[in-house]
């Protein structure tokens, strides 16, 4: 058969297998491949729910979808052209989401009886059952094949069979015209301190490579172009690391010592852990016993004059809900991020929503509204972490930045900025004063209080929970308490005179506007451009900002007939809207089922409309 090499703009490969199958580290060497070969990548890791499912059930797959261009690549995709399913649960689970007629890598050697029955099938033949017949269907002894690629390594068993990602990593970057010499390089790296595994590792991924060149059951590789980008260094990143490095970069532009005390908590952990590793930079981390101890050690530390950080998800920021009330009762800058999962309660750790926002709007006992920030995609991630901490520290209060499992754990590329693109903050720092000092007299512009660190002469001065005058005197006196509550949500309405204003993508005006916040971004941009490809009159506006909403929202949203807000959870945002915005009428597009919007659905609500 004629080999022949297609030249594609774009393609999409999804890996699957059981959770011991090493899945997730295949899909980010074949995307850290990809970013470094040059193309735009976006990548979605799908991560079961459970620690350890029973291996070889549907409860315990694993996947990695990457989407790789030659053109803006905005998304994971909808559908997959390759789906490498590892054994029969990884089949069951994931066949739905195979474009008509793509390939379907199997590995033969896990298809046996008892876990074809173990996966929940019906019949002794996955392929029919589930209707797969019209599929390129490479059927491979992958396990087979590998531990005879390694029979003389001197590897166990063990670790051969462990080895069989590589195998079907070298048959991927074959039929992708994927270079080797960037994941061997890798594997030296990893393995510098156990030389013995990086000669087997590399002979298993070229082997899978050569046999996929020998076999007939792939006649046709394909080609895609490096992206044409902006002159940069580049390098691919994910949201939690992003998020990590957007905090460091603000400490060092505000000349304040970073400190974060956080409790594990998926998905949000890597923040804490990539912070760790910059003592050099003056980050300090504490590891906290929970949740609630996690952000009063945070607090602590904004007192004494750091930049301070807490990290969590959903369940966690419940548990914080107090000790929010405290950071914004003493006004002290505080970003907490919540890097959103499924829930209620421990819910869906490993899968991604938005059903946080609520929670982050109103989630506090009495008149306590702080302002609410989210990030758009993995690199984004960086710009709103470090914006989180300016305003926090320039304007003395809490901040809540929303991320989402989707975005801390997807990856795309991202050019590497320099830190002049960056504006200076400037935290109100008071080192003297005339006269006696009042920890809570405000500038009459901002409503902002000064910021005087423990140990500066002159500026003793007590913080707490209890309400205070303006001169630090604690007080019940009802006019006061009135007057100290509208100062603050004044201080925070004040901060919409700094944030930019909404843009709108697309048509200024027209038939529908398309509104969405925080991770919907990527699809809602995809679905608005193949919108305007097809005629229709449509804009897209996102929201960084959700507390306060930009200064424009009224005389964006006045210029369209219809809007139609898009959010991962049961309407959150367009009921804030409602209540901030009212005199407009909205249309909802819902999904709560602890997966990103495919770019297919919006397109379909809104010309449902």
């Amino acid at each position: 058969m004629e080999h022949k090499i297609i030249d594609t703009k774009e393609v999409v490969i999804r890996f699957t297998g059981d959770s011991g199958d090493g899945m997730q580290l295949t899909g980010t060497l074949f995307a850290d491949a990809s970013a470094l070969y040059g193309n735009e990548i976006s990548t979605f890791p799908d991560y079961p729910a459970e620690i350890r499912a029973p291996q070889g059930t549907v409860a315990g797959v694993s996947g990695f979808q990457v989407h790789i261009g030659a053109t803006e690549v905005k998304t994971p995709g909808d559908l997959c052209d390759v789906l490498v399913a590892m054994n029969p649960a990884a089949l069951r689970a994931n066949a739905k989401w195979a474009k008509p007629g793509a390939s379907i890598i199997i590995d033969t050697d896990s298809f046996d009886e008892k876990s074809i029955e173990k996966a929940g099938f019906k019949t002794n033949d996955p392929i029919s059952e589930l209707k797969l017949e019209d599929y390129n269907i490479v059927a491979s002894p992958i396990t087979t094949l590998t531990k005879e690629s390694l029979k003389d390594s001197g590897l166990d068993n063990k670790a051969i069979i462990r080895s069989k990602n590589m195998f079907v990593l070298g048959m991927c970057y074959f039929m992708f015209s994927r270079p080797l010499n960037f994941t061997e390089a890798y594997l030296e790296k990893k393995f510098a301190k156990k030389p013995n595994l990086i000669a087997p590792n590399k002979k298993v991924l070229n082997d899978g490579y050569n046999y996929a060149h020998n076999i007939h059951a792939i006649p046709s590789t394909y080609r895609i172009e490096p992206a044409k980008q902006e002159k940069g260094v580049y390098r691919n990143i994910s949201g939690n690391v992003a998020t990590a490095w957007g905090l460091l970069a603000a400490s060092e532009k505000s000349g304040r010592p970073l400190f974060c005390g956080s409790y594990p908590i998926t998905p949000a952990t890597v923040i804490l852990e990539e912070l760790a590793i910059y003592k050099q930079l003056g980050a300090k981390t504490v590891q906290c016993e929970d949740e609630i101890s996690g952000i009063c050690t945070a607090i602590g530390a904004a007192y004494a004059g750091n930049l301070a950080v807490t990290t969590t998800s959903g369940p966690g920021l419940s548990l914080k809900s107090e000790a929010l009330g405290l950071a914004m009762i003493t006004e002290l800058p505080l970003v907490i991020v919540d890097v959103q999962r499924s829930g209620p309660s421990t819910g869906i750790p490993t899968k991604t929503e938005q059903t946080d926002l609520n929670q982050a709007l109103y989630g506090r006992n009495g008149e306590c509204p702080i302002m609410v920030m989210a990030s758009r995609t993995p690199s984004d991630c960086f710009r709103a972490a470090f914006y989180a901490a300016k305003y926090a520290m320039e304007h003395m209060m809490p901040v809540i930045l929303l991320s989402e499992g989707f975005l801390g754990n997807g990856s795309e590329p991202w050019k590497i900025p320099s830190m002049s693109e960056f504006p200076a903050i400037n935290p109100p720092i008071i080192t003297e004063c005339e006269g006696k000092f009042k920890p809570f007299e405000r500038d009459p512009k901002t409503l902002v209080r000064k910021w005087a660190l423990p140990g500066t002469p002159g500026l003793e001065h007590r913080v707490g929970g209890l309400e205070k005058t303006p001169a630090g005197a604690v007080s019940s006196d009802a006019l006061v308490h009135e007057q100290m509550v509208a100062a603050r949500a004044e201080k925070i309405a004040k901060v919409a005179d700094c944030i930019p204003e909404l843009e709108v993508m697309g048509n200024k005006s027209g038939d529908t506007l398309i509104v969405g916040w925080g991770g919907t971004y990527g699809h809602l941009y995809t679905a608005t451009k193949e919108l305007l490809a097809e005629g229709q009159n449509v804009g897209f506006a996102h929201f960084d900002y959700i507390n306060p909403l930009p200064k424009n929202t009224a005389e964006v949203f006045s210029k369209f007939k219809k809007i139609i807000v898009c959010e991962l959870n049961s309407g959150h945002f367009v009921n804030y809207l409602r209540a901030k915005e009212p005199g407009f009428k909205y249309e909802q597009l819902n999904k709560v089922q602890g997966q990103p919007f495919m770019v297919s659905e919006i397109v379909a609500a809104v010309k449902a409309l």
